[in-house]
């Protein structure tokens, strides 16, 4: 897989998950809980919270500085 490719495909994830987020919460403040589900509901919206927390910590984190070192690092062997 090209770099291309791969941050193309980070990014689409990235987008997808912060949707997903942002699309769970407003309907947690407009529209009514099911009382029958109420526990799947907060599992699933956990989930979702993790999932989003590790796509910021991917953007804006530690992990983003690592990996713009590793294509430095990668770029100085090419030369």
């Amino acid at each position: 897989m090209t770099k291309e490719a791969k941050d193309r495909f980070m990014f689409a994830l990235g987008a997808l998950v912060m949707t997903s987020f942002f699309i769970i919460l407003g309907l947690l403040i407009f529209v009514p809980m099911p009382e029958n589900n109420k526990d799947v509901l907060y599992l699933i919206i956990g989930a979702l919270i993790g999932f989003a927390g590790s796509v910021v910590n991917y953007f804006y984190g530690s992990s983003k500085g690592s990996a713009d070192k590793n294509e430095m690092i990668k770029g100085k062997q090419n030369e």
